[in-house]
């Protein structure tokens, strides 16, 4: 009854910090938040509401992580994992959604109420610091620099920026073009403190027009859709082989320890590229040149004591077409005697030849 009355407590909780944060889905519909946390990562309006928290927080934070919402059970083990790299980033202290197996740390109501309130907790923090950085009245993202969609990603970056370069806070009403005059000199003046040679030249040398720069955004997104693909993929091939080191005898044993190394790892994968143009602008020329992974200067980094080992006899296992031989035809009929129909007919031939060769 007191485990009934804390879940019935922290479900009324999680129902009152999702309205606040002005989430709208069918999870606050009546008996749906219940079910939802019953069923866990198979559940499509609890993960819905895990992803829209998420998405919120990217707005308003650096966050990378990204949670793709499920749509039905067999989606639920990878967004289990998911949510580990996320938690892993935002440096979740609940034991109970960081310890153990990823694939079964939702498996339980009381988790999943845990995580919404911790997202949502962590939401209210992430806009409460944003409100106070910049109030009503002193410098925003500026109108042209993109749409609402990357205004979190544009104001992140000018953050970065001026935190970098050592820059106060812009004042007021400031225009565009006085903020980056004023990013640039004292850019240069920082890098003319710097010893010669220290900065390179910068990889994109032409200056391009609005229009380029457009078309070049537009070609960034679509290969972080690639490599987001291609991640994805080498990550799902990464899960597979692992799953099959676990179905031999001597796994079965040791299967916990297994997963305290890898869980740990694969929680801090992410499929997100987070390359922007931002990377392209401060690239220098030094970027341009390509190493062959397999030159010597490579592998005295990438080399490591697996390289060592050698692989023992194995099975021939076959698979070779152009080394087997070409099966022969059997008649079974003619060996066993065939049709006697197809024999007298056989003989009556043999006669006629006979009578013609007597002829002769």
């Amino acid at each position: 009854a007191g485990r009934a009355e804390v879940r019935g407590e922290m479900e009324v909780t999680a129902a009152t910090l999702l309205n606040s944060l002005g989430y709208s889905g069918q999870l606050l519909e009546e008996g749906a938040l219940a079910q939802g946390v019953e069923e866990g990562a198979s559940s499509q309006h609890f993960t819905a509401a895990c992803a829209w928290l998420v998405s919120q927080l990217n707005e308003v934070s650096l966050l990378e992580e990204r949670l793709t919402p499920t749509t039905g059970p067999a989606d639920a083990e990878s967004f289990q994992l998911e949510v580990s790299g996320l938690l892993s980033e935002l440096h979740c202290p609940y034991p109970s959604l960081t310890t153990g197996a990823p694939t079964t740390r939702l498996n339980d109501s009381g988790s999943c109420l845990q995580l919404l309130l911790f997202l949502g907790s962590e939401l209210q923090a992430a806009r409460l610091l944003r409100s106070r950085q910049h109030p009503l009245g002193e410098h925003r993202v500026p109108e042209d620099a993109g749409s609402s969609d990357g205004g979190a990603q544009t104001l992140g970056e000018l953050q970065a920026l001026c935190q970098a370069v050592g820059m106060g806070k812009p004042t007021a009403g400031i225009p565009t073009a006085q903020l980056f005059t004023d990013l640039e000199d004292k850019i240069r003046e920082a890098i003319a403190g710097l010893p010669e040679g220290t900065v390179g030249e910068p990889l994109l040398s032409k200056s391009l027009d609005p229009a380029q720069w457009e078309h070049l955004e537009l070609i960034q997104q679509a290969m972080c859709v690639e490599y987001e693909c291609r991640r994805q993929m080498l990550i799902s091939r990464l899960d597979v082989t692992v799953q099959s080191f676990h179905w031999s005898e001597r796994a079965q044993h040791r299967g916990a320890a297994m997963a305290e190394l890898y869980d740990p790892l694969r929680g801090s994968m992410c499929r997100r590229a987070g390359v922007t143009l931002a990377h392209l602008l401060s690239a220098r020329e030094d970027l341009s040149v390509i190493t062959r992974t397999t030159s010597r200067g490579e592998r005295q980094r990438t080399a490591c004591a697996i390289n060592k080992i050698l692989m023992g006899p194995v099975p021939d296992r076959g698979g070779r077409p152009g080394e087997l031989e070409r099966p022969m035809a059997t008649w079974e009929g003619r060996r066993s005697g065939g049709d006697r129909r197809n024999n007298g007919g056989d003989r009556r031939q043999e006669k006629r030849r006979g009578g013609k060769g007597r002829k002769h």
